[in-house]
Protein backbone atom coordinates (compact mmCIF):
# COMPACT_ATOMS: atom_id res chain seq x y z
CA UNK A 1 0.00 0.00 0.00
CA UNK A 2 1.44 3.40 -1.01
CA UNK A 3 0.40 6.89 0.06
CA UNK A 4 2.04 10.28 -0.49
CA UNK A 5 -0.02 12.41 1.94
CA UNK A 6 -0.72 10.71 5.27
CA UNK A 7 -3.20 12.71 7.35
CA UNK A 8 -0.86 13.26 10.27
CA UNK A 9 1.80 14.90 8.05
CA UNK A 10 -0.11 16.70 5.29
CA UNK A 11 2.82 18.70 3.94
CA UNK A 12 5.31 15.95 3.16
CA UNK A 13 6.80 15.22 -0.26
CA UNK A 14 7.93 11.71 0.65
CA UNK A 15 6.12 8.43 -0.09
CA UNK A 16 5.06 5.91 2.52
CA UNK A 17 5.31 2.21 1.60
CA UNK A 18 3.98 -0.49 3.93
CA UNK A 19 3.69 2.00 6.79
CA UNK A 20 7.34 3.11 6.45
CA UNK A 21 8.52 6.51 5.26
CA UNK A 22 10.91 6.60 2.32
CA UNK A 23 13.46 9.38 1.87
CA UNK A 24 15.36 9.48 -1.39
CA UNK A 25 13.67 6.19 -2.28
CA UNK A 26 15.21 4.49 0.78
CA UNK A 27 13.09 3.11 3.64
CA UNK A 28 13.83 5.16 6.75
CA UNK A 29 15.17 2.31 8.94
CA UNK A 30 17.60 1.31 6.17
CA UNK A 31 18.66 4.94 5.72
CA UNK A 32 19.31 5.20 9.47
CA UNK A 33 21.52 2.10 9.24
CA UNK A 34 23.48 3.64 6.35
CA UNK A 35 23.98 6.92 8.17
CA UNK A 36 25.29 5.00 11.16
CA UNK A 37 23.62 6.82 14.04
CA UNK A 38 20.87 9.19 14.98
CA UNK A 39 20.10 12.05 15.07
CA UNK A 40 20.60 13.11 11.46
CA UNK A 41 19.27 15.35 8.72
CA UNK A 42 18.55 13.90 5.30
CA UNK A 43 17.82 16.06 2.26
CA UNK A 44 16.33 14.49 -0.87
CA UNK A 45 18.06 15.92 -3.93
CA UNK A 46 15.15 14.91 -6.16
CA UNK A 47 12.76 17.13 -4.21
CA UNK A 48 15.17 20.08 -4.55
CA UNK A 49 15.52 19.48 -8.28
CA UNK A 50 11.74 19.26 -8.68
CA UNK A 51 11.24 22.52 -6.81
CA UNK A 52 13.71 24.32 -9.06
CA UNK A 53 12.08 22.77 -12.14
CA UNK A 54 8.65 23.95 -10.98
CA UNK A 55 9.91 27.53 -10.76
CA UNK A 56 11.79 27.34 -14.06
CA UNK A 57 8.58 26.22 -15.77
CA UNK A 58 6.69 29.35 -14.76
CA UNK A 59 9.42 32.02 -14.64
CA UNK A 60 10.45 33.83 -17.82
CA UNK A 61 13.84 32.58 -19.05
CA UNK A 62 15.19 36.11 -18.63
CA UNK A 63 14.74 35.90 -14.85
CA UNK A 64 17.74 34.41 -13.03
CA UNK A 65 17.30 32.08 -10.07
CA UNK A 66 19.77 32.20 -7.16
CA UNK A 67 20.16 29.88 -4.16
CA UNK A 68 20.70 31.56 -0.80
CA UNK A 69 23.20 29.32 1.00
CA UNK A 70 22.17 30.55 4.45
CA UNK A 71 19.05 28.37 4.18
CA UNK A 72 21.20 25.23 4.21
CA UNK A 73 24.99 25.39 3.71
CA UNK A 74 25.59 21.61 3.72
CA UNK A 75 28.42 21.33 1.14
CA UNK A 76 26.91 18.38 -0.74
CA UNK A 77 23.60 20.22 -1.06
CA UNK A 78 25.27 23.46 -2.20
CA UNK A 79 27.17 21.46 -4.82
CA UNK A 80 23.90 20.02 -6.07
CA UNK A 81 22.14 23.38 -6.12
CA UNK A 82 25.04 25.04 -7.95
CA UNK A 83 24.27 22.84 -10.93
CA UNK A 84 20.60 23.86 -10.95
CA UNK A 85 20.58 27.63 -10.39
CA UNK A 86 22.11 30.71 -11.99
CA UNK A 87 23.87 32.04 -8.92
CA UNK A 88 24.74 31.50 -5.26
CA UNK A 89 24.27 34.07 -2.51
CA UNK A 90 26.45 33.90 0.61
CA UNK A 91 26.55 35.76 3.92
CA UNK A 92 29.95 34.91 5.43
CA UNK A 93 33.48 33.93 4.57
CA UNK A 94 32.64 30.33 5.45
CA UNK A 95 29.70 30.26 3.06
CA UNK A 96 31.88 31.92 0.42
CA UNK A 97 34.41 29.09 0.65
CA UNK A 98 31.60 26.55 0.36
CA UNK A 99 30.31 28.31 -2.75
CA UNK A 100 33.76 28.57 -4.36
CA UNK A 101 34.40 24.87 -3.67
CA UNK A 102 31.53 24.00 -6.03
CA UNK A 103 33.57 25.30 -8.95
CA UNK A 104 30.90 27.79 -9.95
CA UNK A 105 32.09 30.92 -11.75
CA UNK A 106 32.85 33.46 -8.97
CA UNK A 107 31.05 36.09 -11.06
CA UNK A 108 27.84 34.18 -10.23
CA UNK A 109 28.34 34.53 -6.46
CA UNK A 110 27.14 37.51 -4.42
CA UNK A 111 28.09 38.27 -0.82
CA UNK A 112 25.66 40.05 1.53
CA UNK A 113 25.88 40.68 5.28
CA UNK A 114 25.99 43.76 7.53
CA UNK A 115 29.38 43.12 9.17
CA UNK A 116 31.86 41.83 6.62
CA UNK A 117 35.26 41.86 8.28
CA UNK A 118 38.55 42.73 6.59
CA UNK A 119 39.45 39.12 5.79
CA UNK A 120 36.06 38.42 4.24
CA UNK A 121 36.27 41.52 2.05
CA UNK A 122 39.73 40.46 0.91
CA UNK A 123 38.51 36.94 0.10
CA UNK A 124 35.55 38.21 -1.88
CA UNK A 125 37.45 40.83 -3.85
CA UNK A 126 40.32 38.46 -4.63
CA UNK A 127 37.88 35.79 -5.81
CA UNK A 128 35.94 38.22 -8.01
CA UNK A 129 32.52 37.77 -6.40
CA UNK A 130 30.02 40.61 -6.16
CA UNK A 131 29.86 42.40 -2.80
CA UNK A 132 26.39 43.52 -1.78
CA UNK A 133 27.44 46.72 -0.04
CA UNK A 134 25.65 47.50 3.22
CA UNK A 135 26.94 51.02 3.97
CA UNK A 136 29.10 53.86 2.76
CA UNK A 137 31.81 52.74 5.19
CA UNK A 138 31.85 49.25 3.73
CA UNK A 139 32.05 50.72 0.23
CA UNK A 140 35.12 52.75 1.23
CA UNK A 141 36.74 49.70 2.82
CA UNK A 142 36.13 47.65 -0.33
CA UNK A 143 37.75 50.35 -2.45
CA UNK A 144 40.76 50.53 -0.13
CA UNK A 145 41.26 46.77 -0.16
CA UNK A 146 40.83 46.68 -3.92
CA UNK A 147 43.63 49.23 -4.26
CA UNK A 148 45.90 47.13 -2.04
CA UNK A 149 45.19 44.00 -4.08
CA UNK A 150 45.28 45.72 -7.45
CA UNK A 151 41.74 44.50 -8.19
CA UNK A 152 38.66 46.58 -8.95
CA UNK A 153 35.93 45.27 -6.62
CA UNK A 154 32.60 44.19 -8.10
CA UNK A 155 29.86 45.78 -6.01
CA UNK A 156 26.09 46.14 -5.79
CA UNK A 157 24.21 48.27 -3.29
CA UNK A 158 21.93 46.49 -0.87
CA UNK A 159 18.97 48.81 -0.41
CA UNK A 160 16.77 49.05 2.67
CA UNK A 161 13.44 50.08 1.13
CA UNK A 162 10.83 52.20 2.85
CA UNK A 163 8.38 49.26 2.65
CA UNK A 164 8.37 45.69 3.98
CA UNK A 165 6.99 42.35 2.81
CA UNK A 166 3.54 42.10 4.36
CA UNK A 167 2.78 38.90 6.29
CA UNK A 168 6.49 38.05 6.20
CA UNK A 169 7.86 35.66 8.79
CA UNK A 170 11.18 37.52 8.69
CA UNK A 171 11.10 41.22 7.79
CA UNK A 172 14.40 42.44 6.38
CA UNK A 173 13.36 45.82 4.99
CA UNK A 174 11.25 48.84 5.87
CA UNK A 175 11.79 51.21 8.78
CA UNK A 176 15.07 51.38 10.68
CA UNK A 177 17.16 48.28 9.93
CA UNK A 178 20.81 47.24 10.29
CA UNK A 179 20.60 45.74 6.80
CA UNK A 180 21.45 47.69 3.68
CA UNK A 181 21.50 51.36 2.77
CA UNK A 182 18.33 53.36 3.36
CA UNK A 183 16.75 54.11 0.00
CA UNK A 184 16.91 57.86 0.61
CA UNK A 185 20.69 57.61 1.21
CA UNK A 186 21.33 55.51 -1.90
CA UNK A 187 21.87 58.42 -4.36
CA UNK A 188 24.75 59.71 -2.22
CA UNK A 189 26.34 56.25 -2.00
CA UNK A 190 25.94 55.79 -5.75
CA UNK A 191 27.90 59.00 -6.27
CA UNK A 192 30.53 57.67 -3.87
CA UNK A 193 30.78 54.40 -5.83
CA UNK A 194 31.20 56.32 -9.07
CA UNK A 195 33.93 58.52 -7.57
CA UNK A 196 35.81 55.45 -6.33
CA UNK A 197 35.75 53.85 -9.79
CA UNK A 198 34.31 50.54 -8.60
CA UNK A 199 32.83 47.90 -10.88
CA UNK A 200 29.17 48.61 -10.16
CA UNK A 201 26.73 45.77 -10.81
CA UNK A 202 23.36 46.99 -9.57
CA UNK A 203 20.96 46.65 -6.66
CA UNK A 204 20.00 44.05 -4.10
CA UNK A 205 16.57 44.72 -2.54
CA UNK A 206 15.46 42.08 -0.05
CA UNK A 207 12.48 43.12 2.07
CA UNK A 208 11.39 39.85 3.72
CA UNK A 209 10.98 36.10 3.60
CA UNK A 210 8.63 33.23 4.52
CA UNK A 211 5.41 34.70 3.15
CA UNK A 212 2.57 32.48 1.99
CA UNK A 213 0.57 35.38 0.54
CA UNK A 214 1.24 35.64 -3.17
CA UNK A 215 -0.46 39.03 -3.39
CA UNK A 216 1.93 40.41 -0.76
CA UNK A 217 4.96 38.97 -2.56
CA UNK A 218 3.84 40.43 -5.90
CA UNK A 219 3.23 43.84 -4.32
CA UNK A 220 6.67 43.85 -2.66
CA UNK A 221 8.41 42.80 -5.87
CA UNK A 222 6.61 45.51 -7.87
CA UNK A 223 7.63 48.13 -5.33
CA UNK A 224 11.21 46.80 -5.39
CA UNK A 225 11.41 47.12 -9.16
CA UNK A 226 9.88 50.59 -9.06
CA UNK A 227 12.44 51.62 -6.42
CA UNK A 228 15.31 50.27 -8.53
CA UNK A 229 14.06 52.18 -11.57
CA UNK A 230 13.86 55.37 -9.54
CA UNK A 231 17.37 54.93 -8.13
CA UNK A 232 18.78 54.04 -11.53
CA UNK A 233 17.33 57.25 -12.93
CA UNK A 234 19.49 59.26 -10.53
CA UNK A 235 22.55 57.05 -10.86
CA UNK A 236 25.72 57.88 -12.79
CA UNK A 237 26.34 54.13 -13.04
CA UNK A 238 24.91 51.45 -15.32
CA UNK A 239 22.72 48.83 -13.65
CA UNK A 240 23.59 45.30 -14.80
CA UNK A 241 21.77 43.23 -12.22
CA UNK A 242 18.69 43.61 -10.05
CA UNK A 243 18.22 41.08 -7.26
CA UNK A 244 14.76 41.50 -5.70
CA UNK A 245 15.01 38.64 -3.21
CA UNK A 246 12.24 36.11 -3.08
CA UNK A 247 9.96 36.00 -0.08
CA UNK A 248 8.26 32.73 -1.03
CA UNK A 249 7.52 30.67 2.06
CA UNK A 250 6.68 27.03 2.67
CA UNK A 251 3.82 25.66 4.79
CA UNK A 252 4.68 24.40 8.25
CA UNK A 253 1.46 24.45 10.24
CA UNK A 254 -2.19 23.32 9.92
CA UNK A 255 -4.19 25.57 7.62
CA UNK A 256 -1.18 26.66 5.58
CA UNK A 257 -0.92 25.76 1.90
CA UNK A 258 1.82 25.74 -0.71
CA UNK A 259 2.16 28.73 -3.02
CA UNK A 260 1.32 28.29 -6.69
CA UNK A 261 4.14 30.30 -8.35
CA UNK A 262 2.38 30.58 -11.72
CA UNK A 263 0.95 34.09 -11.07
CA UNK A 264 4.38 35.21 -9.91
CA UNK A 265 5.91 34.23 -13.24
CA UNK A 266 3.14 36.04 -15.11
CA UNK A 267 3.65 39.12 -12.97
CA UNK A 268 7.41 39.27 -13.60
CA UNK A 269 6.89 38.67 -17.32
CA UNK A 270 4.75 41.81 -17.35
CA UNK A 271 7.65 43.85 -15.97
CA UNK A 272 10.30 42.65 -18.40
CA UNK A 273 9.48 45.01 -21.33
CA UNK A 274 9.70 48.07 -19.10
CA UNK A 275 12.93 46.82 -17.53
CA UNK A 276 14.42 46.10 -20.95
CA UNK A 277 13.69 49.65 -22.00
CA UNK A 278 14.82 51.41 -18.81
CA UNK A 279 17.68 49.08 -17.80
CA UNK A 280 18.74 47.33 -21.01
CA UNK A 281 21.85 45.73 -19.49
CA UNK A 282 20.22 44.52 -16.27
CA UNK A 283 19.18 40.95 -15.51
CA UNK A 284 16.42 40.44 -12.98
CA UNK A 285 17.13 37.80 -10.32
CA UNK A 286 15.18 36.04 -7.59
CA UNK A 287 17.08 34.91 -4.50
CA UNK A 288 15.47 31.95 -2.75
CA UNK A 289 16.58 29.54 -0.06
CA UNK A 290 13.88 27.99 2.10
CA UNK A 291 11.48 27.66 -0.85
CA UNK A 292 13.99 25.59 -2.83
CA UNK A 293 15.20 23.20 -0.11
CA UNK A 294 12.99 23.49 2.98
CA UNK A 295 10.47 20.81 2.05
CA UNK A 296 13.21 18.46 0.82
CA UNK A 297 14.66 17.73 4.26
CA UNK A 298 13.78 15.68 7.34
CA UNK A 299 15.29 15.55 10.81
CA UNK A 300 15.39 12.09 12.35
CA UNK A 301 15.87 11.23 16.04
CA UNK A 302 15.42 7.98 17.93
CA UNK A 303 13.13 7.27 20.88
CA UNK A 304 15.44 6.51 23.82
CA UNK A 305 12.72 6.28 26.47
CA UNK A 306 8.96 6.28 26.74
CA UNK A 307 7.48 7.48 30.00
CA UNK A 308 4.18 8.52 31.49
CA UNK A 309 4.01 11.55 33.76
CA UNK A 310 0.67 12.22 35.45
CA UNK A 311 -1.26 10.79 32.57
CA UNK A 312 0.76 12.28 29.70
CA UNK A 313 3.05 10.24 27.45
CA UNK A 314 6.53 11.54 26.68
CA UNK A 315 8.87 10.18 24.03
CA UNK A 316 12.40 11.11 25.07
CA UNK A 317 14.66 11.44 22.03
CA UNK A 318 18.39 11.51 21.42
CA UNK A 319 17.94 14.78 19.49
CA UNK A 320 16.19 18.06 20.13
CA UNK A 321 16.39 21.84 20.02
CA UNK A 322 20.20 21.87 19.95
CA UNK A 323 19.92 20.36 16.46
CA UNK A 324 16.58 21.83 15.36
CA UNK A 325 15.90 25.11 17.12
CA UNK A 326 13.13 26.10 14.69
CA UNK A 327 11.05 22.97 15.31
CA UNK A 328 11.23 23.61 19.05
CA UNK A 329 9.55 26.97 18.48
CA UNK A 330 12.60 28.98 19.51
CA UNK A 331 13.57 30.53 16.17
CA UNK A 332 11.09 33.35 15.64
CA UNK A 333 7.77 31.81 16.66
CA UNK A 334 5.73 34.04 18.97
CA UNK A 335 3.38 31.19 19.87
CA UNK A 336 4.85 27.69 19.64
CA UNK A 337 3.32 25.49 16.92
CA UNK A 338 4.13 21.93 15.95
CA UNK A 339 5.98 21.19 12.74
CA UNK A 340 4.67 18.11 10.89
CA UNK A 341 6.05 15.19 12.91
CA UNK A 342 5.54 11.43 12.51
CA UNK A 343 6.93 8.07 13.58
CA UNK A 344 8.85 7.28 10.41
CA UNK A 345 8.84 3.50 10.79
CA UNK A 346 5.18 3.40 11.96
CA UNK A 347 3.44 6.03 9.86
CA UNK A 348 -0.14 5.00 10.73
CA UNK A 349 -1.09 6.58 14.07
CA UNK A 350 -3.69 5.04 16.38
CA UNK A 351 -5.02 8.40 17.60
CA UNK A 352 -3.20 8.34 20.94
CA UNK A 353 -1.19 11.41 21.90
CA UNK A 354 2.38 11.90 23.06
CA UNK A 355 4.95 14.67 23.27
CA UNK A 356 8.45 14.26 21.84
CA UNK A 357 11.19 15.87 23.92
CA UNK A 358 14.95 16.02 23.60
CA UNK A 359 17.91 15.24 25.87
CA UNK A 360 18.54 18.78 27.11
CA UNK A 361 17.96 19.97 30.65
CA UNK A 362 15.43 22.64 29.68
CA UNK A 363 11.63 22.58 29.30
CA UNK A 364 12.09 24.32 25.95
CA UNK A 365 13.46 21.13 24.40
CA UNK A 366 10.20 20.02 22.74
CA UNK A 367 9.94 18.83 19.13
CA UNK A 368 6.28 17.78 19.29
CA UNK A 369 3.66 18.81 21.82
CA UNK A 370 0.74 16.36 22.28
CA UNK A 371 0.63 15.02 18.73
CA UNK A 372 -0.62 11.64 17.40
CA UNK A 373 2.61 9.88 18.29
CA UNK A 374 1.39 7.73 21.16
CA UNK A 375 1.88 4.48 19.23
CA UNK A 376 5.66 4.91 19.26
CA UNK A 377 7.96 2.45 21.02
CA UNK A 378 11.51 2.69 22.31
CA UNK A 379 13.87 2.51 19.33
CA UNK A 380 11.40 4.01 16.85
CA UNK A 381 12.40 6.89 14.56
CA UNK A 382 10.74 10.28 15.03
CA UNK A 383 10.74 12.41 11.87
CA UNK A 384 10.36 16.19 11.71
CA UNK A 385 9.36 17.27 8.21
CA UNK A 386 9.95 20.66 6.52
CA UNK A 387 13.50 20.51 7.88
CA UNK A 388 15.60 21.21 4.79
CA UNK A 389 16.20 24.86 5.72
CA UNK A 390 17.37 26.62 8.87
CA UNK A 391 18.05 23.38 10.69
CA UNK A 392 21.49 22.32 11.88
CA UNK A 393 23.28 25.54 10.96
CA UNK A 394 20.62 27.66 12.72
CA UNK A 395 20.70 25.74 16.01
CA UNK A 396 22.82 25.83 19.23
CA UNK A 397 24.69 22.60 18.49
CA UNK A 398 27.21 23.09 21.31
CA UNK A 399 24.57 23.42 24.04
CA UNK A 400 25.23 20.82 26.79
CA UNK A 401 27.94 19.11 24.71
CA UNK A 402 25.84 16.53 22.88
CA UNK A 403 27.17 15.26 19.51
CA UNK A 404 26.15 17.23 16.42
CA UNK A 405 23.54 15.88 14.04
CA UNK A 406 24.91 14.21 10.94
CA UNK A 407 23.81 15.57 7.54
CA UNK A 408 23.37 13.58 4.34
CA UNK A 409 22.14 14.25 0.81
CA UNK A 410 20.23 11.32 -0.65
Amino acid sequence: MTSTKPQHAPQIHFPVVDDVLQVGGIPLPRLAERVGRTPFYAVDRRVCSAQVATLRAVLPPAVALHYSIKANPMPALVQHMAGLVDGLDVASGGELRTALDTGIDPARISFAGPAKVEGELRQAIAAGVCLNIESGNELANAARIGDLLGITPRVALRINPEFELKSSGMRMGGGAKPFGIDAEQAPQVLQQAAALGLDFQGFHIYCGSQSLRLDAIIEAQSRSIELALRLAGDSPLTVRQLNIGGGLGIPYFPGEARIDPTPLGEHLAGWLPRLAQALPEARLALELGRYLVGEAGVYVARVIDRKVSRGEVFLVLDGGMHHHLAASGNLGQVIRKNYPVAIGNRMAPDGSLASATGPLCTPLDILADRMELGHARIGDLVVVFQSGAYGASASPAMFLGHPPALEVLV
